[in-house]
């Protein structure tokens, strides 16, 4: 079995993965709250732990994926009122649009997606369990967590009590009996949305939500539970805590998994900062592609500073890898998804062995281009035919190589509004070809250098021209 290393935040350390079932792998990440379009760093979580589901389904017979939704929030509240739009509406439009951008980035649809509003029922559930144990108390309409009634409280983000009322911006009010206690319910107004409960109308607080659906569809303790760092304190800390208590174990989550932030220049990437990049609107520029490869340019762990620079480099390094890929073909598949569902003794060494050190993905795609080198060396259509599978088969593992090479440099994506299109693109090399024909080679050559003004680069091959944009 692959000796697959992880950091885990509990511990502070890298540590060996061992699940709890060696024959079934569980594993939840925070999914985003649907009030508007996410941005980009919204999109590094998803990425992240796709590669992980992708490494860990070559290795273990069985790996359920969930990912949620928070379709219950004030900031969902906010967003509709001010669009004058019902709350459920906007909710599902931006939850649809949310799946649509992970797809864009080829992020695979977790085996489940659950919405907190269709686990109301649970959530009740569970907070009374809390207050039989104690663990929680109802107030002026409120239910709250006792935070003293857990020992292992900060065991995770391990914070001072000054980090942790500061961390929390918790709102220290008279029906609290400490400041540290978060709502597990509160009270809904007729203009928000509200269920009955045995404390009154009301709706749960975020951190229960996660809880109760991580219970319902994975058990009372998993294997990995993942998300962005600032989710550490309070929304994980939290989350730990309740559930450790509702559920009487110790060992709610086996590894934790943070990754790092974006950043623009010097600031995390935060709608409240009012610094964001959307996927939406990233992907009208460059491809899904390019922004993966970007988001997956630095250590998962790490800050990533997102640059127009970066996307360079992204999109000069796909291209790389695609025009090798051009340069070599074969009649074996075409693209990485035809690898989707191969062995994990096809697959390249190099490239599994960085994933398993705690998904070190740069290393991975410098691995990846060492396997494109390797095809560029093939002397015979058998090493052509390996070499090339190698590379595609690392590719799926990073989620990258996923289309044929012609289409990938014909992108419409990264063209602007100015550009011709691909029917007009290949109207005038027709016409080039038909001038180089007749001997009219200076006609040709303005072709050229009128497609390159355009953005358009010409390869002349045996097979005939080949184009792609730049």
């Amino acid at each position: 079995m692959i000796n697959i290393q992880l950091h885990n935040t509990l511990s502070g350390r890298k540590e060996a993965f061992t699940p709890a079932d060696p024959n079934h792998v569980s594993v939840y990440v925070c999914g985003p709250t649907v009030y508007d379009y996410v941005h980009i760093g919204n999109g590094r979580p998803a990425v992240v732990f796709d590669v992980l589901i992708r490494l860990l389904e070559r290795h273990y017979p069985k790996v359920t994926y969930v990912s949620n939704i928070t379709d219950i929030d004030d900031k969902i509240n906010a967003a509709a009122a001010k669009n004058n739009e019902p709350i459920s509406e906007l909710a599902e439009r931006f939850s649809l649009a949310y799946a649509e951008d992970m797809a864009t980035l080829g992020v695979r649809p977790p085996d489940l997606v659950p919405k907190a509003t269709h686990h109301i029922d649970e959530i009740i559930t569970m907070i009374n369990q809390l207050i039989e144990q104690d663990h929680a108390y109802a107030s002026a309409g409120h239910v709250l967590f006792h935070v003293p009634s857990d020992p292992l409280y900060g065991s995770l983000s391990k914070r001072s009590l000054e980090d942790m009322l500061d961390g929390a911006r918790v709102d220290v009010a008279d029906y609290k009996r400490d400041a540290k206690d978060f709502v597990l319910w509160k009270p809904s107004t007729d203009e928000q949305p509200g269920w009955d409960s045995p404390w009154g109308r009301g709706r749960p607080g975020w951190h229960i939500e996660c809880s109760a659906m991580i219970k319902k569809h994975l058990g009372d303790s998993i294997d990995i539970h993942g998300g962005g760092l600032d989710l550490t304190f309070p929304h994980h800390e939290n989350e730990a805590a309740q559930s450790r208590c509702a559920n009487q174990t110790k060992d709610y989550v086996r590894y934790w998994l943070h990754n790092g932030m974006l950043t623009l220049g010097s600031e995390k990437m935060s709608k409240s900062v009012g610094n964001v990049l959307t996927v939406h609107g990233l992907a009208q520029q460059h491809s899904g592609e390019v922004l993966r490869y970007a988001l997956l340019s630095g250590q998962y762990r790490s800050s990533l500073s997102w640059s127009d620079e970066l996307l360079g480099q992204a999109r000069a390094s796909l291209d790389s890898l695609y025009q090798c890929l051009r340069d070599n073909p074969c009649d074996e598949p075409l693209a990485s998804t035809d690898f989707a569902h191969g062995s994990a003794e096809d697959d390249p060494n190099t490239v599994v062995e960085a994933l398993a050190d705690d998904l070190n993905t740069p290393q991975a795609l410098a691995a990846l281009h060492e396997l494109a080198n390797r095809l560029r060396k093939a002397s015979d259509e058998e090493s052509v035919t390996q070499a090339r599978a190698q590379l595609l088969a690392g590719g799926w593992l990073l989620g990258l190589l996923h289309k044929e090479p012609e289409r990938y440099f014909t992108d419409t994506r990264t063209a602007t509004e100015s550009s011709i299109s691909n029917h007009e693109i290949d109207a005038r090399i027709q016409a080039r070809k038909d001038a180089r024909t007749n001997g009219n080679y200076q006609i040709a050559d303005d072709i050229r250098d009128e497609l390159a003004a355009a953005g358009i680069e010409l390869e002349d091959s045996r097979e005939g021209t080949r184009w792609r944009r730049l």
